[in-house]
């Protein structure tokens, strides 16, 4: 072999070398990704209705606007025992879920974290109908592992509505 084709070979290593092995020392581990965060709030509550039209017939005459009926207005009040009741009950089914929840190994053993939100729907009798995932906890393992464990919950006797919304929660301590 010539001897200027391994000086080429050499230099050409070197330089490659050089230009690499410092960037390879640099990075070390990669910085760990910015937790995500996501709340759910409350809707707003919408401010009573006036009794008042939207629209005013400008040209009627006043005789005519005494005549009419105030329109009527639907109101809707809280019900703040119908607001207990469904919160006893998301309690009731959260304690029942967390006999049958696990956390799936996989997902411990990467780190994955994460909130699922499930909508059961629940017949007369108890037995839950349907589960599915309203809010995605961005984790199909998470999913999975929630909707399994609603459905093997069964029943939930205590439920007095035919929909009940209920946080999974999957947190590593």
């Amino acid at each position: 072999m010539p001897s200027s084709l391994i000086l080429a070979l050499a230099l050409s290593l070197a330089l490659h070398a050089s230009l690499l092995l410092p960037q390879a020392f640099k990075h070390g581990t990669p910085p760990p990704p910015p937790a995500l965060q996501a709340r759910l709030r409350m809707p707003v509550e919408q401010p009573e209705a006036s009794a008042e039209p939207l629209l005013k017939d400008t040209m009627a005459s006043a005789e005519e606007a005494v005549k009419a009926p105030p329109p009527k207005v639907l109101v809707r009040r809280s019900q703040p025992e119908a607001r207990a009741t469904a919160r006893r009950d998301v309690q009731a089914a959260q304690r029942k879920l967390s006999e049958h929840l696990y956390y799936p190994p996989d997902a411990v053993a990467r780190g994955i974290e994460g909130e699922v939100r499930l909508i059961l729907t629940v017949s007369e009798s108890g037995r839950i109908r349907d589960v599915h995932v309203g809010v995605s906890s961005g984790h199909a393992i998470l999913d999975h592992a929630a909707v399994r464990a609603a459905w093997a919950m069964g029943r939930v006797d205590w439920a007095h509505s035919g929909e009940l919304i209920l946080p999974v929660i999957f947190r590593l301590e």
